[in-house]
């Protein structure tokens, strides 16, 4: 198909005098074309957002979660539909695809059950003689419009983490999607206009990304909600200093395999999941498995499952119901990716398997023996490459974990609660996964890194939270 995308201003669709290509990563067809926001409409976008906001911060409780069960609904009604849209534009497997449906699907859901929630708090305050007969009611309010910036990785879900938590606040959105991958939001705008939403409340902006910084810059959004790269996140967060800006810019995330997970059965489900979350995506989400921190004692062992349940991983054409690895999103990154494998083979280390490139697809890659420096083990790899690296003890292993710039989720294998606990305590990350890999998220728990992972949380409850700040009604004189 080649026909032009429009885009959604203040609730309605229009269309700009540019447009750009949006291309399947797999093979390069052209997918559709999509219309560039004039700078007056961008400025129409962000003035209808302005005027609403105080209308939508006064939305009641059962509009605004009306609004999200229905686009929960419809989702859910045209999933293969958004499936296969996901699959053309961002190139992962279909069979992946339809499971970010279902979590963008579970994120709405969860959005309309918190907008009924989103209460307050009663305290009493006649705790000392002086405020006797005196309450407080502390309840959050919209800081104003928020500008949602978003990657290609999740184009639909990572969305919805910006917008569902927006709408169940009562706080206008602006989305910004990842010009590779602006085809999903497109068609979220197509539900929520099918919502009884005041118009202003949400507009969906397909800008390039050299166009983007007068929005962030523009003193009407007051929140910036971005999930990207840590360069550009970073350089958001300094250039307006006095918004609220959360960000999430990924990590190198680890597994820790203890020696308490010693057994066959053990060690053949570590090896599986090691090697698909390794692997999903191909590689290119935030919490990928990148390195596995194995116990000496059964590093060997380990290490030659991994290559074997690696090797099981279907590579190829990601419309096959059986591909589990599909392109990188362009050719450029599979470019680096391979160039960091073989960066990291020149300075010693050994590929177990895979190392090789054809076009945007990348084989999924097992290295040992790799340096601590090479970029494969300190940066975000964001490709189906994984590092094994041998300590010893469970004190080794954390301190390689915590030896990072980066801090998202870890996973450590084992059944010891002692150990487990630890981990809660001592590694130095947003999220630990006991009994499992990193790559686990539930939509609607706390999710966000330390470090240069970023700051803020997404997690509907939680970015509901970011979006808002605290007002405190003190009452007096009361019968309490």
């Amino acid at each position: 198909m080649s026909d032009v995308r429009e885009f959604w201003v203040a609730g309605r669709p229009a269309t700009g005098e540019r447009s750009f290509e949006v291309r399947h990563p797999y093979d390069g067809r052209l997918v559709a074309s999509v219309a560039v926001p004039t700078h007056g409409l961008v400025e129409s976008a962000v003035a209808a957002a302005e005027a609403v906001a105080a209308e939508a911060a006064t939305l009641p409780a059962f509009a605004r979660a009306e609004a999200l069960a229905h686009v929960a609904r419809r989702l859910a009604e045209r999933s293969d539909e958004v499936a296969r849209l996901i699959t053309a534009e961002n190139g992962k497997p279909v069979k992946w695809a339809r499971g970010e449906v279902a979590r963008a699907v579970s994120t709405f859901r969860w959005a309309a059950e918190e907008a009924r929630r989103w209460s307050g708090e009663l305290q009493r305050l006649d705790t000392d003689r002086a405020a006797a007969g005196r309450v407080a009611l502390t309840r959050r309010f919209p800081r104003g419009p928020v500008l949602a910036i978003a990657p290609f990785n999740f184009p639909l879900n990572l969305v919805a983490h910006k917008v569902a938590p927006a709408i169940a606040v009562g706080a206008p959105v602006i989305i910004k999607p990842a010009p590779k991958t602006p085809l999903s939001a497109l068609l979220l705008g197509e539900l929520l206009a099918e919502c009884d939403l005041p118009a202003g409340m949400w507009s969906v902006l397909p800008l390039l990304n050299e166009e983007t910084a007068a929005l962030v810059a523009d003193p009407r959004l007051p929140v910036v909600s971005f999930t990207g790269s840590g360069p550009v996140g970073w350089s958001i967060r300094e250039s307006v200093p006095h918004k609220h800006v959360t960000l999430e810019l990924g990590g190198n995330a680890a597994a820790i395999v203890c020696p308490d997970w010693s057994s066959e059965a053990d060690l053949d489900f570590a090896a599986t999941r090691i090697a698909t979350f390794a692997n999903y995506q191909a590689g290119q989400s935030c919490i990928s498995v990148q390195r596995v921190i194995v116990d000496r004692s059964v590093a060997d062992t380990l290490a030659e499952r991994i290559v074997t349940a690696v090797e099981a991983q279907r590579t190829g054409d990601p419309w096959d119901e059986t591909t589990d690895v599909g392109p990188l999103i362009d050719e450029a990154a599979a470019t680096r990716v391979q160039s960091w494998v073989e960066e990291a083979a020149a300075s010693g280390a050994r590929v177990l398997t895979g190392g090789a490139r054809q076009g945007a697809t990348v084989t999924p890659t097992v290295l040992v023996d790799v340096p601590a420096d090479a970029k494969v083990s300190c940066e975000e790899v964001f490709g189906p490459v994984l590092v094994i690296e041998a300590v010893d003890g469970v004190d080794a292993a954390f301190a390689r974990v915590n030896d990072s710039r980066y801090g998202l989720q870890a996973g450590v294998f084992t059944r010891d609660l002692q150990v487990a606990f630890r981990a809660h305590r001592e590694l130095e990350v947003g999220g630990v996964v006991i009994g499992d890999v990193p790559s686990y998220r539930a939509d609607q728990m706390p999710y966000g890194g330390v470090k240069e992972s970023g700051v803020g949380r997404e997690g509907v409850r939680y970015a509901m939270e970011d979006y808002t700040y605290e007002r405190v009604l003190v009452l007096t004189g009361l019968p309490l």
